[in-house]
C-alpha cells in the first residue's frame, strides 16, 4: 500500500456499533483492526459501544459547546479527538443503523469534524448496505468526509466459526482498497485541521 508521507501515524480508530447480546460485530471489527495493524500509516485503535457503555446522551449543553459535565463525555471526547480517522463497523436494522451508533455521534460535535468515515457493514441478503446510505448523511452534517470504498458483508453468520470472521478474497480486496482511500484522505485532512490549506 502506497501513500503520501506523513509525520507521524495517523490514529484510526474502528467503532464496533451493535451492543446485542450474540452479535457478530465484534468479530467483525477484530479482523479488521487486525488487517489495519498491517497498515503502516495508521495506528489501529479499537472502541467497542458495549464496553464504552455511553449512557442515552444526557449532557445538558449542545456538544457543539464543549461544555461537558460528565465523566464518560470526556472520555469519549478525547478518544475522538485523538483519531485521525474512523471506521465503523455496523449491522443493519429495520433499513438502518443500531442506535448507539447515532447515540454515540451526537455526544459529540466538533471532535468529528474533518475526518474521513468508512464502513464496515454486514448482515443478510443486503449486507448492511442500507444502514451505511443512511450513516453517510449523518456523518456528513458531522462534518465529517464519508469515502466511496466499502467492506459489506452478506449472510455474515456463514463466515462466522467459533467466534471468529473469517473473511473471502473478495473482503480482504475491500478492506485493502477501503484503507488506501482512507490513507490518502486522512493525511490530506490531518493537514486541512491544523491550517497548512
Amino acid at each position: 500500500m502506497t501513500s503520501e508521507p506523513s509525520v507521524a501515524p495517523m490514529t484510526l480508530t474502528t467503532v464496533v456499533a451493535s451492543t446485542r447480546p450474540g452479535r457478530v460485530g465484534r468479530s467483525v471489527a477484530d479482523w479488521f483492526t487486525a488487517r489495519v495493524a498491517e497498515c503502516e500509516q495508521f495506528e489501529s485503535h479499537l472502541v467497542d459501544l458495549h464496553e464504552l457503555a455511553l449512557p442515552f446522551f444526557d449532557e445538558p449543553h449542545p456538544p457543539a459547546l464543549r461544555k461537558y459535565t460528565k465523566t464518560h463525555t470526556r472520555a469519549w471526547s478525547r478518544i475522538v479527538d485523538a483519531s485521525d480517522a474512523f471506521v465503523f463497523v455496523t449491522p443493519e436494522y429495520n433499513g438502518g443503523f443500531p442506535a448507539p451508533l447515532k447515540n454515540a455521534w451526537d455526544f459529540l460535535v466538533v471532535e468529528w469534524q474533518h475526518k474521513p468515515a468508512a464502513f464496515v457493514s454486514y448482515g443478510g441478503v443486503s449486507a448492511g448496505t442500507r444502514a451505511v446510505q443512511m450513516a453517510k448523511q449523518v456523518v456528513a452534517n458531522l462534518r465529517m468526509l464519508p469515502i466511496g470504498p466499502t467492506v459489506s458483508i452478506p449472510f455474515v453468520n456463514e463466515r462466522v466459526e467459533d467466534g471468529a470472521f473469517r473473511p473471502g478474497k473478495i473482503h480482504e480486496a475491500a478492506a485493502e482498497q477501503m484503507l488506501e482511500e482512507l490513507v490518502r484522505t486522512a493525511a490530506v485532512m490531518r493537514r486541512l485541521r491544523s491550517g497548512a490549506y
